[in-house]
């Protein structure tokens, strides 16, 4: 039994849709490629020393043992400062 003439029309309509979809997929990802390649790249040393840097100039009120004691009025989780300066919410 040969096969119909709309049949194979269909599967070769078919095929150039699969291929379509393949090379939109395939240029989306080249773009993305290019545009991974195109980004600032930054040496691990040098973010290293960037985040050592930063952990040791930043003052961090959750670490007191390493900062020392903050006074009230610095403490940013400090709710009576909040209360005071009109900043604390709370809901009943």
């Amino acid at each position: 039994m040969a096969p119909q003439a709309g049949s194979v029309g269909q599967a070769s309509a078919k095929k150039a849709s699969m291929s379509e979809i393949k090379l939109r997929r395939l240029t989306e990802l080249n773009g993305r490629l290019r545009d991974d390649l195109e980004r600032e790249r930054v040496p691990v040393s040098e973010a290293c020393k960037a985040l050592i840097d930063y952990c040791t100039n930043t003052r961090d009120p959750m670490i007191p043992s390493v900062w020392g004691p903050l006074k009230p009025a610095d403490d940013p989780y400090n709710t009576q400062v909040q209360k005071q300066a009109g900043g604390f919410c709370s809901c009943l």
